[in-house]
């Protein structure tokens, strides 16, 4: 999916991203967030080499050195874009969001989409012609290390309504953005 730019309806500019193993809706969820927020929506598959959509729709899953150069376009996406920016992406290691956040000045705040392996996998299964093949889910939630207090991070249940997870996060930004210290709390 293409980015849009949009002017944003939060206080000032705010980098998000969208995280969970794949078919846990980060492209849903990241698109209808910034219809929501008048915000940009980039998907991180985008973002992917041709090497690596390749391998993963072999069934191989990545390996650290094929991630690396991908996590680094996803924290650039984020770095030069001035306006608020989301951005969907696996991001199932704290390594890997510690490789994201390093490349952006200001905070960036993780949104975990959480299900059970049972309805993800149900998803992925009602999504034909996706790249990533179902066959690589356990090895997603093999590798996933869920945000941890020390980081910026909130976690959303997905199995409520599209409206009601976008409503919940919505919310939780504008709170984040009210606070006398905004975003730089976090660092």
């Amino acid at each position: 999916m293409a980015a849009s730019r949009r002017r944003s309806k939060v206080a000032r500019p705010t980098k998000l991203v969208i995280m969970g193993v794949s078919g846990c809706g980060k492209s849903t969820v990241g698109a209808a967030l910034a219809k929501a927020l008048d915000a940009t929506y980039v998907d991180g598959d985008d973002l992917h080499t041709p090497e690596n959509i390749a391998k993963m729709s072999t069934g191989t899953p990545l390996h650290d050195t094929d991630r690396w150069p991908w996590l680094d376009r996803v924290g650039d996406a984020l770095a030069h874009r001035q306006e608020t920016t989301i951005i969907g992406c696996s991001a199932l290691k704290r390594a890997y969001r510690d490789r994201i956040r390093a490349k952006v000045e200001e905070p960036v705040l993780f949104i975990h989409l959480s299900g059970t392996r049972e309805e993800i996998a149900r998803r992925m299964h009602n999504r034909p012609g996706h790249f990533m093949p179902a066959s690589l889910l356990d090895s997603q939630f093999a590798a996933l290390e869920a945000p941890r207090s020390d980081e910026f991070a909130v976690t959303v249940a997905i199995n409520q309504p599209l409206v009601e997870i976008v409503q919940e996060l919505t919310r939780t930004i504008e709170m984040l953005q009210q606070n006398r210290n905004g975003w730089r709390q976090s660092i």
